[in-house]
């Protein structure tokens, strides 16, 4: 199935929030990429916060998604953790998705639009509420151990998560993705 132009705007436009967030590209650099013209993006997203809060949207909804399927087809919370974990430690080894969109997004939070911003905040509360039901399921069947409550836990994992994503992007080291999360992970495990 071919792309729509809408959609190759948008993939472009995650890889390049990617690499240098939101003030780090222009529909020059959009326009170039996809070969039209700045005023044909224009047409599809008229203004860059509206492309950029399409695109947490989309982002947002393929997570959703994702973790859904999660839920559905990976038996057992310390699988489906694990399976979250795994994803991301593929999508920075091989490079193909090699940082949180969001998580680029929210280091510059205050200087994004509001609705932007907004959006932003519900990728990162949808996610902590995903990893907390988890946790919660995983402690009631005794599998995790939690220090705090389910809520608590979760943001330290997600926190950790995303730290993670910056000292590997930050040393040049994929492997300490693994190494950073792992240790996490081990200590919720009962």
């Amino acid at each position: 199935m071919e792309q729509t132009t809408s959609e190759k705007i948008l993939d472009i436009a995650q890889s390049l929030v990617v690499a240098g967030g939101y003030n780090g590209f222009s529909y020059a650099d959009i326009s170039e990429a996809v070969g039209i013209r700045k005023a044909s993006i224009h047409h599809h997203f008229p203004t860059k916060a509206e492309l950029v809060q399409v695109l947490v949207d989309r982002y947002t909804q393929r997570a959703e998604s994702g973790l859904r399927s999660l839920r559905e087809h990976v038996p057992g919370p310390v699988d489906q953790l694990q399976a979250y974990l795994n994803y991301w430690q593929k999508c920075i080894l091989d490079a193909t998705e090699p940082f949180c969109v969001c998580a680029m997004l929210a280091a510059e939070i205050q200087m994004l639009p509001a609705p932007v911003a907004t959006h932003v905040r519900r990728h990162f509360e949808n996610l902590a509420a995903w990893l907390a039901s988890v946790l919660k399921t995983g402690a009631e069947q005794r599998l995790f151990r939690l220090s705090g409550t389910p809520e608590q836990e979760a943001q330290i994992l997600m926190a950790c998560v995303h730290g993670a994503m910056l000292s590997a992007r930050a040393l040049g080291d994929p492997s300490l993705f693994a190494a950073i999360v792992g240790p996490q992970v081990a200590r919720l495990k009962a």
